[in-house]
């Protein structure tokens, strides 16, 4: 089940989130011109070895100062399968989060989650001289926040139950979308080893329990917990959607009282009302329609 967009609009231009991936993107693009061995030495001197953290460099390697790996390893990444995974969960949820917060705290937000990910990786496996790249553990408390805040928002996703060929794309509620992926990195952090190489579902784990854990001192003032789903209008004349927590409505449209709201005597599964001919209808939308 791959997350391909959401329905929660938000007001103001992500540009820190935007930002990020497109330094995420530029790093990737340099790291293609390099070789094999190069590259090697890039993810061991910026990467997070844990030995070096918690205990002494190795000796030949050129180091950075292990505790600013913690960073720098946010932006470095193994493949473009790994880069392509990161970037799009980050751009489907990070707006939302960036908005809660503002920009500023929502950029220290995303660097603390990334080192609370690296350190609760490396704390299972201190002595480790495999390096972890990659923004999945900052990524990880972003989605943590969403979780908190809009459980309920209706997320498009690709559901693709391989190996059987066919697909099929639907909305299912944030609660289910992330949900699932928690357990699934919960449960394989558990049965797998976080000594070698692969995925660091440890990190997953804690940078989403760190997300959660630092809301409370990033979001706004006055952005409420487990926020409800917006309703979503679809205006025909505009060949576009309205939202009660987006743009205005046409105050002209029969389906509005005077105050902009939509009529009290109006359900999201109603007929759309008489009209004088010639006249454009207005086709409403319900929850899950």
């Amino acid at each position: 089940m791959i997350p391909l967009s959401d329905e929660n609009p938000v007001r103001q231009v992500p540009l820190v989130t935007w930002g990020i991936i497109g330094l995420c993107i530029l790093v990737f693009l340099w790291q293609l011109s390099l070789s094999e061995k190069a590259m090697t030495g890039l993810f061991l001197a910026y990467g997070v070895v844990p030995a070096h953290l918690f205990d002494r460099p190795a000796s030949g390697v050129p180091m950075v100062p292990p505790v600013l790996t913690l960073i720098s390893s946010q932006f470095l990444h193994g493949g473009f399968g790994h880069l392509a995974g990161n970037m799009l969960f980050l751009y489907i949820f990070g707006d939302n989060i960036e908005a809660a917060m503002g920009r500023l705290k929502f950029l220290v937000f995303y660097l603390c989650c990334g080192v609370a990910a690296a350190v609760g990786h490396g704390a299972l496996v201190p002595m480790s001289q495999v390096p972890m790249i990659g923004a999945s553990g900052a990524i990880s408390g972003v989605l943590g926040a969403y979780l908190l805040l809009y459980p309920h928002a209706r997320v498009r996703v690709l559901f693709l139950p391989l190996p059987i060929p066919i697909f099929r794309i639907f909305y299912v509620p944030a609660v289910m979308v992330l949900g699932i992926w928690f357990l699934v990195q919960f449960v394989s952090a558990a049965v797998s080893s976080p000594e070698g190489g692969g995925v660091a579902f440890g990190a997953h784990v804690a940078g989403f329990i760190a997300g959660m854990v630092l809301l409370p001192l990033f979001k706004r003032r006055g952005v409420a917990y487990w926020q409800a789903a917006a309703l979503q209008i679809f205006d025909g004349r505009t060949s576009g959607r309205r939202h009660e927590n987006g743009s205005d409505p046409d105050r002209s449209d029969p389906d509005y009282a005077s105050d902009g709201n939509p009529r009290s005597d109006k359900g999201p599964w109603s007929k759309p009302v008489s009209r004088a001919k010639g006249t454009p209808r207005t086709r409403k939308r319900g929850l899950w329609g």
